[in-house]
């Protein structure tokens, strides 16, 4: 069977699996719709958390990420994962007791103030528009290959897809369809990389096939590697190149912004007790490893895979492949299937027939270059965000597994796009619309407000998604640090300080918010348009700190201004700091007894 065919037999059956879900579990009210009427079981909840934190940028991007800048990359790993122990431990349980729909509901009825909301609203939307953008992104490249379709094309059809089973299933729909897409997005993930495992280590557990011997030179897989790409100009693979202090501070960015993204927290009050929320958070950690585990072994052994292919006579001495081998070799299928996307190119640019792979920028390959009489990189083109998708066609793997990695890309995609537009429904529709603009506002009303809402945020982020501001990974970083300037801040003073005071509150959350927003805009572009930018993250605005790692900064800004604002204002009131103590302490503690 064509494996045009075979893909869209994969793609067409989950499909219809989370529209058929989205239609059972309609919401019918708001509580339904903003929180799946708190009937959620942890082990359900778990999974559907999962899936609705590892996005695109967790499936589609970070391997690719990974694979290309090798150690330096494993900042991704790290920020996210410790990011959701952060919030799993200091901010889901309290937040669930407290018993509110939303984030800005909590911080607006926590600091005791419409404007509060209204702020933690606008934050919310600034960094979960971001977010969708990269989402989007990872909607394009994979509908775009796996339809065969230009990237933007793929990007209108899965935009499309979102619209509707997200508008109309809210909470209650998308929970049950994250629950059958992280099945998907789990299983595509790893069936894969155990093939490539067994192929290369003969291992067949990637985690451990990493630190394993490469079967075919015996020598262990990231020696191996590091040879390879060390000859070709490029840096070690398993080795530190990159600034320390950004590393940092991207860690940190990502670490607290995952402990501050509103979809994700939102999913937290959809259980019906307390204790749930923190069964969920335990079992979202077991399911989120699964990925994250087998992540690095996928980025190092496609690494391998490729730079082989692109020099499959044993190096350099050995010559380049051929342009005639890209045309007429099977194996080599994978890079005319996704030249059609536009996301993957090469030129012969000295004309000798063949494709020379390697660093150009790099001083001391100018001397190989000249004694070989190349002319530069001639792989021109290689999108990170296509390396997950590419990986079993480059392995030449069996055609449902290509199916399958389609499948799992797009479900990785759309559960994090529903997750996020809903945040930004919900917060339009009950925190600004009925919270502040018309409290009277019927439910049918509101709920067909937060349909509208979400229609319109689909709109704006698949008109960003066409030109984003990086790749996948890249795009969603950006994101992380707006919520870690913005909301985890206020999060955090909310449940731990009862000394911060709504004005102190607002202005944290303000200058948090700019801040990190100019300086995304100085080395991005103002809203994320082409050619506006100042600067660039190979040249910062302020010495070696990169846009992506700046949202610690902003958090920094934050608390600062907050409890300096606060110190000059007036205390908070007595019923509030009550109400914090009661949401913080156990119910029944008292006094400690001296025995």
């Amino acid at each position: 069977m064509d494996q045009f065919v075979i893909n869209l037999l994969f793609v067409g059956a989950s499909f219809a699996l989370y529209i058929g879900i989205a239609i059972w579990a309609r919401a019918g009210s708001t509580s339904e719709f903003y929180a799946a009427g708190r009937g959620v079981h942890p082990v359900t909840n778990g999974m559907a958390t999962a899936a609705d934190w590892m996005s695109a940028a967790s499936f589609i991007s970070m391997a690719g990420l990974i694979a290309f800048t090798g150690y330096d990359n494993s900042s991704f790993l790290m920020g996210w994962t410790g990011g959701y122990v952060l919030l799993a431990l200091l901010l889901a349980p309290y937040l669930r007791k407290f018993g509110k729909f939303t984030v800005s509901e909590f911080i607006g009825d926590r600091f005791y103030s419409p404007t509060a909301r209204i702020v933690a609203v606008i934050c919310l939307i600034v960094a979960s528009t971001t977010y969708v953008i990269g989402q989007m992104t990872g909607v394009g490249v994979a509908f775009g290959r796996f339809l065969e379709v230009s990237n933007t094309t793929g990007l209108l059809i899965g935009a499309c897809v979102v619209f509707a089973y997200a508008v109309f299933g809210g909470m209650k729909g998308v929970t049950y369809t994250q629950v059958a897409q992280y099945c998907v997005l789990i299983m595509a993930y790893t069936i894969p990389a155990i093939f490539i495992s067994l192929q290369l280590t003969g291992t067949p557990i990637p985690a451990l096939g990493l630190f394993g011997d490469h079967a075919a030179s015996g020598e262990p897989l990231l020696a191996k590697l590091d040879a390879i790409v060390t000859e070709l100009g490029f840096n070690e693979y398993t080795a530190h190149h990159s600034d320390t202090l950004n590393m940092v501070l991207f860690t940190l960015s990502l670490m607290i912004g995952t402990a501050g993204l509103p979809h994700v927290i939102m999913r937290f009050f959809t259980v019906p007790r307390v204790a749930d929320a923190r069964w969920s958070a335990g079992w979202t950690l077991v399911f989120i490893a699964l990925l994250y585990l087998t992540a690095p072994a996928v980025g190092a052994m496609a690494r391998l895979n490729i730079t082989e292919m692109m020099w499959p006579n044993g190096g350099i001495d050995g010559g380049a492949v051929t342009v005639q081998q890209i045309e007429n070799d099977p194996q080599y299928d994978w890079m005319s299937t996704w030249q059609k996307t536009g996301l993957l190119a090469w030129e012969d640019k000295n004309g000798d027939g063949a494709i020379q792979y390697y660093n150009d920028k790099n001083a001391d390959m100018t001397a190989v270059a000249e004694a070989n009489g190349w002319a530069g990189n001639e792989l021109t083109k290689f999108n990170r965000d296509i390396l997950v998708l590419a990986n079993p066609e480059i392995a030449n793997l069996p055609s449902w597994v290509i199916g399958l990695v389609a499948a799992g890309g797009l479900a990785a995609a759309l559960s994090t796009a529903a997750g996020l537009l809903l945040a930004i429904s919900s917060a339009v529709s009950h925190d600004l619309i009925k919270g502040s603009i018309n409290p009277q506002i019927s439910e049918k009303n509101e709920l067909l407000s937060a349909r509208i809402a979400m229609g319109v945020a689909i709109a704006v982020a698949t008109y960003l998604g066409l030109n984003p501001p990086g790749f996948a990974a890249q795009t969603v970083a950006l994101a992380f640090g707006l919520a870690a300037a913005s909301i985890f801040p206020a999060l955090m003073m909310g449940i731990f300080s009862t000394r911060i005071n709504n004005t102190g509150a607002v202005a944290g959350m303000i200058a948090g918010l700019s801040i990190t927003l100019l300086y995304i805009f100085l080395h991005k572009g103002w809203f994320f348009i082409p050619d506006t930018n100042s600067f660039t993250d190979a040249d910062p605005l302020l010495g070696t700190i990169k846009s992506t790692s700046f949202g610690a900064i902003g958090a920094a800004v934050n608390f600062a201004v907050a409890f300096v604002v606060a110190g000059m204002t007036k205390e908070t009131p007595k019923e509030i700091v009550d109400l914090v103590e009661s949401v913080r302490v156990p119910r029944g503690a008292g006094a400690a007894q001296d025995h």
